[in-house]
């Protein structure tokens, strides 16, 4: 029976768990407990582990090593001589019990020369930077660079920057709201008075912020490089007000996704139920005010953003 996905006459493929049009070309080797999905492309000098599992459409180009452990899902890019690890304390002939278990989500991509440690998530459509040093795990969507990795960005997340001309919705010139491409997000300018004694921003519940809250939290000596949130609310409301410093706020309602940058005290985002929010890029001084409708109720919280994605999009009929 003729395979129906194609080897190299230089490469060596002792894996019969092949999709169907997959290419494995000169000097890769794929051990057998290895299973590689369809339409993937295995590009010269690859090696495949055999505790390795790779989904369809992958592309892995020259010099990649995919050691036991890794899990790669479907249609992930890997970029040339990208190093991945499965053991953080490697000694000659000194094998662990198990080797720690990578992921890669779905659509994400890995550039050239990246090192992956063990251990780590690499969450679906994120993107790797060239050369960069991911030492724990980068959520859905997110942009990562350096050594280590930091997050310095989301994709297809147009920033808002005050009075730009740019895609994304821009802060209102005077109080009010105004509603953004993402489902229930809405912007809000509030009341400012200033004088020569100092100046003063003021709101009223549930006039200029949209619910009556319960509690509130405030959010401050955060480090530059973190990034806080990373979840969605089941029935809470959330209003967020950057009194000090700035920050960009991230907002998805699983279809659309905008990021804006609250950096006046006058200036608030609502985020309402079963909208994912990320915020970051915190200023050194940041200081972030949020009024929440609910008290805090741990089941409150979706903090898997696969299991968001199920709970957002309407079961078909």
């Amino acid at each position: 029976m003729t395979a129906d996905f194609f080897v190299h006459p230089l490469g060596c493929c002792e894996s019969v768990a092949i999709g169907p049009r997959t290419r494995v070309w000169a000097f890769a080797h794929v051990l057998p407990g290895a299973r590689i999905g369809a339409d993937c492309n295995i590009c010269d000098h690859v090696f495949v582990e055999n505790d390795v599992v790779v989904g369809d459409r992958v592309t892995v180009k020259c010099g990649v090593q995919l050691w036991d452990g890794l899990r790669v899902e479907d249609d992930v890019f890997i970029g040339p001589n990208a190093t991945f690890t499965n053991d953080r304390f490697p000694r000659s002939k000194e094998y662990p019990e198990t080797f720690a278990q990578t992921h890669v989500g779905r659509g994400a991509s890995i550039g050239a020369n990246a090192t992956i440690l063990p251990g780590v998530s690499i969450g679906q459509y994120a993107m790797v930077g060239a050369g960069a040093v991911v030492t724990r795990s980068v959520p859905p969507h997110a942009i990562v660079v350096g050594n280590p990795a930091r997050i310095t960005g989301y994709v297809e997340s147009h920033a808002q920057t005050r009075g730009s001309a740019t895609e994304a919705t821009a802060f209102p010139a005077e109080p009010g709201t105004v509603a953004t491409a993402v489902a229930g997000v809405t912007l809000h300018r509030l009341k400012q008075v200033k004088d020569l004694r100092g100046s003063l921003s003021v709101g009223e519940f549930p006039t200029d912020i949209p619910f009556n809250a319960e509690r509130y939290f405030l959010v401050y000596d955060v480090p530059s490089a973190e990034t806080r949130g990373e979840h969605a609310h089941l029935a809470c409301h959330q209003f967020l007000v950057c009194v000090k410093g700035s920050c960009a706020v991230v907002a998805d309602d699983g279809s659309r996704r905008q990021e804006f940058l609250l950096d006046r005290p006058e200036l608030g985002i609502h985020l309402p139920p079963m909208v994912w929010g990320i915020q970051y890029k915190y200023s050194p001084d940041a200081v972030l005010l949020v009024f929440a409708s609910h008290r805090y109720d741990a089941a409150d919280y979706v903090r898997d953003y696969d299991r968001f994605l199920a709970l957002s999009r309407p079961t078909p009929s």
